[in-house]
This record gives C-alpha cells, structure tokens and sequence, in this order.
C-alpha cells in the first residue's frame, strides 16, 4: 500500500494512474459510478485528465434510490458534470421494496450492486476509499462476521460484494470486474484535491443522520479513536488484509475438501460427518456460497449442519434456506430453487422445435437430430409426440433384455429423489410413454444404425 502521510492532493493523479496501469489495457472501457458525492466527483476529475494519455474511454452511472427529495436534483448534477467533461452519462432508477426488518443501507447498496452488474463495461470504477475500508471493518466486526466478512475490500475484485449478488448478469455475460484506484487514500487528502481543483459536489442529507450504523460509526465513534489511535485506518486495512489471507486459505481447504465431497452437484453426508466441526462448517459455507445462496447466520448454520450429519438415515430432512429448499436423501445433500408446485394435467407439444421451455421454471428439454442414435424420429412421431407429468401406473422398457417395468421402480432404483419424481418430464408417443430423463429411452423407439434419430436432454432449472 502507499504511505498516505507522503502524499499530497496533487499527487492524486499519479497514484491513480499507477493503479490503472496495473490493471487496465488501452482499448479498455470504464464506467465510473457517480453519486455526485466529494469522492466519485473527484475521482471523475482524475480519470477525465488520464483517459486520453492511458487510451480508454470513460462514462458514468448514476444509481438513483429515490429515497430523498433531493434525489432527482443530484441526478441532474451528475449530468451536467457529466456534460461538462463530454461523458457519457446515464441514470438508472432503483426500486427500493423495503420489508419489516430490512437495512435500508443494505437495501439500496445491493440495488447499486446490481445495476454494476448490469453495465457493459470492462471495469466499473469505485470511489471507495481508507476510510471506508476502515468503517466497513468495524461495522463487519460488530455484526459478528467471520474472516471472509473482515476482509478488506479489493482494490480490483472478480465479483461483487453483498449477500446474493450475481457473478453473472441477467444475460449471461461476465459481470465487469470492480476496480477501486482510491482505496488507500485517506478521505481528507480526497476533500483537499477537491478543494485544490475547486470542484463542487452534492451532500446527501442522510449522511449526517446517525440512526444509519455507518454514519454513528463515522461521526461519533472514529472520531474518538482516532484522537487515541491516529493510524488506526492503516491498521485496520493490514488487519483485514491479513483476514483477507485466512479467507483464501479457508477457500483453499474447502475446494480440497469439495473435490472429495461432493458428487454429481450434491453433498456427501458421510464426507461432512468425517471432517472436523470447523472444517465441515468451512465446507458447507463453501458449498452454500458456490450455489449463490445468501449465508445464513453461524447459528442457523451450526443448526443445518446438525440436522444434516445427525437426523436417522430414514429421516426427511427438509430445510428451507431463502429461495432454496435444501433436503437430504440417501446420504446426499440436495439443493433444490423454490418453485410453484408442479401442475399434474401438463400437456406440452412437440413440433419438431430444437428446445421446449417448461412452465414454472421446470427447466427445458433439448432435442438435438443426429443419425443412429437416441430416439427414431419416424418411430416417435408415428403420434403426436407430447411432454406430460406422471399420473401413476406409467410403465417403460428402457432394458431390452428385461421385460417392461413401472416407471416407480425404475425412479427408485436410479436413486432420483422423491420430490423430482413428480416434476420430470416424461416424453410420449401418443399414449406411449418413449423417453424419461435418467432412465432412459423405450427399446422399441431407439433409432437403428443409419435411421434419423433425436437425442433428448433435460436441462433442469437452476
């Protein structure tokens, strides 16, 4: 890290320009999230004057809450700012459906994070700076987080921070990647350039309102401690750098563990019950944070652990954990999304169409032409070819060398478990049932050597 005692406010450009070098390639395009704050209006400053000498191109993004009345003022200040630099510039509103017991600044922090997500852009530029690794640290530390919720603040981060968040954008591009040139800069040399520039910016009301535990923390107790503790921003950022260090390595144990413990996407049970305490509770945190599920609290974590290592074998152990299911069945840990219950009268047809979506995020089925193998296309389509639920009593032949069985003990003896049972989508000719995901293909439908065929695949909702 720079020494922020040696720096002066005209040395805020070199320091930036240093960082981007490490990170950005010329051609690179930034977007530069603009509250209209002191701190992203001078970092605006700054990246306005390098753009030209690094060779990227430059906008902005301002997130408005519209929480304060002030809020669509701020936003028209961006603009002309904006303007004034010729930047591209554009405004995204943000909905803000507050539930009983929800953090406002929790609330409108993962909305920002969100729109982020969403930009198409190689970086997304954060004016965050020591004193907010400083603040962070001590709000962290006081919710009782563990190393991974110490750790400091990258200055240049592969996915966004906060409980939930999407590494991936609704469209399945790469989320861009979070670049924070002044992490190691001291607010009050940021207020100094911007006093030395004379710049101007706008002051959100609600900065000043200490019922919000980062303001009460910024105007009434770090305050104090910095008439004891002077450096106690440097200190607290080496501190969660160190943290930061332990995290990676808990990471590191956990992918090893993983590599042993998991199958097929699932969790083995018998794997979690051999490790230590902490070293299960490492891996399920892992494992939960893998699958993008928000992480539960150390007590509703030690509490999932215990129903999953410690309920009879026989038990059915169902736990619902935000918009996951979570259920164990022989000896396996399943992950399952909330979905609507499935309706039993489905009835899809196939028209010849390469993918058939399934309602209630049932997920899709694939089907794909080849020669030779999978289904016979001339076979299947001797009737209308349909996707339906099961009903009961439906009976397939996937063994040519066996007779025809029931679909029931064909599920159970492939090990599905029961609650899929009654969302796989099972393929008909006419009234004859051909295909069923994980089992298999009627022996009768299956295309012979030369004969057109359709392999059929079942991609299930995540």
């Amino acid at each position: 890290m720079a020494s922020s005692k040696k720096l002066l406010p005209g040395d805020l450009p070199a320091l930036v320009e240093a960082k981007l070098k490490n990170w950005v390639q010329p051609g690179r395009h930034l977007v530069l999230a603009l509250s209209g704050g002191a701190d992203s209006v001078v970092l605006l400053d700054i990246l306005a004057q390098l753009r030209a000498s690094l060779h990227f191109s430059l906008s902005a993004v301002h997130v408005n809450h519209q929480i304060s009345p002030n809020a669509a003022d701020w936003a028209e200040f961006c603009a002309r700012l904006c303007a004034g630099c010729d930047i591209p510039f554009q405004v995204v509103r943000v909905d803000l459906k507050r539930q009983p017991g929800e953090s406002l600044e929790e609330l409108a922090r993962d909305a920002r994070y969100r729109v982020f997500a969403e930009q198409r852009t190689d970086f997304v530029v954060l004016a965050q700076h020591l004193d907010d690794q400083a603040e962070t640290l001590l709000l962290q530390l006081l919710r009782g987080a563990g190393a991974k919720g110490l750790s400091a603040m990258a200055e240049l981060s592969d996915r966004h921070v906060g409980a939930g968040l999407p590494a991936i954008s609704a469209d399945s591009r790469a989320s861009p990647l979070l670049l924070r040139p002044l992490l190691d800069v001291p607010r009050r040399l940021i207020l100094d350039y911007a006093a030395l520039r004379g710049l101007h910016w706008v002051e959100d009301e609600s900065n000043e309102d200490i019922s919000y535990d980062r303001n009460f923390l910024r105007h009434l107790v770090l305050p104090e401690l910095e008439k004891r503790f002077p450096g106690y921003r440097v200190t607290f950022a080496r501190a969660s750098r160190n943290l930061a260090e332990s995290a990676q390595l808990s990471d590191d144990l956990a992918r090893m563990d993983r590599a042993i413990a998991v199958a097929n996407g699932n969790l083995r049970v018998d794997a979690l019950r051999s490790l230590s305490g902490a070293r299960a509770r490492n891996l399920l945190r892992y494992w939960l944070a893998e699958s993008g599920i928000p992480m539960p609290s150390a007590g509703r974590l030690e509490n999932l652990l215990q129903q999953l290592c410690s309920a009879r074998d026989d038990a059915q152990v169902r736990i619902s954990l935000g918009g996951v299911v979570i259920r164990r069945y022989r000896g396996e840990v399943h992950l399952e999304k909330k979905t609507p219950a499935p309706q039993p009268e489905l009835a899809l047809t196939w028209a010849f169409q390469d993918e058939l979506e399934l309602p209630d995020s049932g997920g899709r089925l694939l089907f794909e032409r080849t020669t030779g193998q999978g289904l016979s296309l001339a076979r299947l389509t001797a009737a209308p070819v349909t996707i339906r639920l099961r009903q009961g009593g439906e009976r397939l032949r996937p063994d040519c060398l066996r007779p025809t069985r029931s679909l029931k003990n064909l599920l159970q003896e492939a090990g599905m478990p029961p609650w899929q049972r009654q969302r796989v989508p099972l393929l008909f000719s006419g009234e004859k049932l051909v295909f069923v995901p994980g089992i298999g293909a009627a022996c009768e439908y299956r295309a012979d050597e030369g004969e057109i065929g359709v392999v059929v695949k079942f991609e299930a909702a995540v």
